[in-house]
């Protein structure tokens, strides 16, 4: 059973789709003082009384293949140098998450689609800046911090 808006479904399933989903984008991170709001549309939208400035960007979401963790991909225009600036300041914005919330234009209101990630490998140029987004694998990490081994326990052994 799809949790999918049934209006979303029907929308996304059409030749011709009536209206295009638009794709909001919050960056958060605890240096700022407030979220980076922006909606990948000409003009902005105002979504759960939160205002999305209108900010061209290219987003990859989520995949979902077995045996991996979901990965995304997100590109952003480096056209002002504010968010540079929040990079450099910010020790290459570590600690950072991105949320895709995914609305339809007549109902911005209504989330359809959200997701939270990790931002990871964050590349930038004079013209764009690339980051992956993904979870922390926590089943690779060791559950205690030294484990008793030969080599560093010899006493033991």
């Amino acid at each position: 059973m799809s949790r999918l808006d049934p209006k979303y479904r029907s929308t996304l399933a059409e030749v011709s789709m009536p209206e295009t989903p638009l794709i909001l984008l919050t960056l958060d991170h605890p240096g700022l003082p407030e979220p980076v709001r922006v909606v990948n549309n000409t003009e902005e939208l105002t979504s759960n009384g939160k205002r999305y400035i209108a900010f061209p960007f290219n987003v990859t979401l989520p995949d979902d293949f077995e045996n991996r963790l979901p990965r995304a991909r997100i590109e952003i225009s480096n056209v002002g140098r504010d968010i540079m600036y929040w990079l450099e300041t910010s020790n290459g914005g570590a600690g950072s998450t991105a949320t895709f919330d995914q609305v339809l234009p007549s109902d911005p209101d209504n989330i359809v689609y959200s997701v939270t990630m990790s931002l990871f490998n964050i590349t930038a140029d004079n013209m764009m800046i690339s980051a992956e987004l993904g979870y922390e694998n926590l089943f690779a990490k060791a559950a205690v911090q030294m484990s008793y081994r030969p080599t560093n326990s010899p006493g033991l052994f």
